[in-house]
């Protein structure tokens, strides 16, 4: 697996397990709902910026979005 089709599928997972959407997340974080789609799809690459803060947004730690066993169902 790639590493953006890793960040995006710890995204949406630690966003589902918070139970907020696409939307709430890019509200909290301050991006196009449209962006973190993209992001959790895999068709987009973040910034470093735009990595910390979607980690802020879900409440943790950026390098935890990066790890292949983290947020495993």
């Amino acid at each position: 697996m790639s590493l953006i089709a890793l960040l995006g599928r710890n995204i949406r997972r630690r966003r589902n397990a918070l139970g907020i959407s696409q939307e709430e997340l890019a509200f909290r974080a301050e991006m196009k709902r449209s962006y973190v789609s993209g992001i959790e799809l895999g068709n987009r690459k973040p910034s470093v910026e735009a990595l910390e803060r979607l980690a802020d947004a879900l409440c943790v730690d950026p390098r935890s979005l990066l790890d292949p066993d983290r947020y495993m169902k």
